[in-house]
């Protein structure tokens, strides 16, 4: 490697002690050298998504945040709720690292042509340990994008860019023929409703402000119903019955919505029945949970008949699903379109120490819809 390569760097570790103490720190590991088909990245940037947050501080109790240690690698405490410590077992007294998905230019590759051909070059990645200052990572695990994208804008390329291009394509394969979306005001909901009005494709937005539909509204969507809205259910419906939309994905997870959907689908079929039957519409109707915003337990009322589902669903498991000329094809998209369809913004950069300061951890902890934070872990 070049000797302007350090022998270690910084890496941001996630610890839940069984004493139910959760521990942030900023650890030294060693800077590896690439094999034949790896590259060795310099981390520029890297998104803190909720998949993040999940094992960053996951349901630590925010009020009890603690700092200790120095300016540059300062130890931040938080407690863990004890009824929570039994579903988090796997983890205990394991430090982790974090970070799912970032950009950097790489600085040294292995042997390989096609490794030797990124040296230099600005990528995406994705592999996990994201919140470092460098990653090795096989070249199956990097995209280079095209010239002139900034870090800032190759730091989003995997995870929403592939989970919405995924609901699309979930819709297509299970033979739905529009979508229903939760949150829709994030980043991937924006992306999302680019993509579907690329592609023709009819999508109802589902929001929780009347800002947050004004903002999709000015970005072209046709259909956006807020639930804080009295007459939500109504207008729900009507947006269902319009688009005949049988498939939803829910950011949320928990609370009421993912049944208020079910129901909404099972009214809108029932508009153009033609005759009842005591066992409801014979129309799949079919909600995907996708998220976790609201961590309370999911509820339903059984009042949309017997052709329903409701599960989860995860990119990587979709991904493998799909093969890998199919996740190629996703990817290859994401690449062309990064400064279009698949645009991220970010309300604020953090530095690997500022991630974890006390006052920045209840910003982003909050997980609030358009405040997406930014890791610059090298500046």
């Amino acid at each position: 490697m070049s000797q302007s390569i350090p022998t270690t760097a910084l890496q941001l570790r996630s610890l839940l002690k069984a004493s139910g103490e959760l521990e942030l720190s900023l650890a030294d590991v060693p800077v590896p050298a690439p094999k034949e088909n790896e590259v060795l990245v310099r981390i520029e940037a890297s998104p803190i998504n909720p998949s993040d947050l999940a094992l960053l501080i996951g349901m630590a109790d925010l009020s009890t945040l603690k700092t200790s240690g120095t300016a540059k690698q300062p130890v931040t405490t938080a407690k863990m709720p004890e009824k929570l410590m039994r579903a988090l077992a796997s983890r205990v007294d394991e430090s982790m690292p974090v970070g799912n998905e970032g950009s950097g230019v790489v600085v040294a590759t292995g042997d390989s042509p096609a490794a030797k051909a990124l040296l230099g070059k600005t990528v995406g990645v994705l592999g996990g340990s994201m919140y470092s200052q460098y990653r090795c990572l096989h070249l199956s695990q990097v995209m280079a994008v095209p010239d002139g994208t900034t870090f800032a804008e190759a730091a989003s390329c995997f995870v929403n860019p592939l989970t919405s291009l995924g609901m699309v394509e979930t819709m297509r394969r299970e033979g739905h023929t529009a979508l229903v979306h939760t949150a829709a005001a994030s980043n991937l909901g924006q992306m999302l409703n680019r993509i579907c009005q690329k592609d023709g494709v009819q999508l109802v937005n589902i929001v929780r402000k009347p800002e947050q539909a004004k903002l999709l509204k000015d970005q072209g969507a046709t259909y956006v119903v807020d639930s804080s809205s009295p007459r939500f259910m109504e207008e729900l419906t009507d947006a269902l019955a319009a688009t005949g939309a049988t498939l939803a994905f829910d950011a949320l997870g928990g609370g009421k919505l993912a049944g208020q959907i079910l129901t909404a689908m099972e009214a809108a079929i029932n508009r153009n029945a033609k005759e009842y039957s005591r066992y409801g519409s014979a129309v799949h109707k079919q909600v995907y949970l996708y998220g976790g915003l609201d961590t309370s337990p999911t509820e339903f009322n059984r009042s949309f008949g017997m052709a329903w589902g409701m599960g989860g669903w995860l990119l990587t498991p979709f991904l493998q699903k799909l093969g890998s000329e199919g996740a190629q094809a996703l990817r290859a998209r994401v690449a062309a379109e990064l400064k279009t369809t698949f645009k991220s913004h970010y309300s604020r950069e953090i530095t690997l120490a500022e991630t974890l300061q006390p006052d920045v951890i209840q910003a982003y902890g909050q997980r609030a819809t358009g405040e997406k934070f930014l890791i610059t872990p090298n500046r």
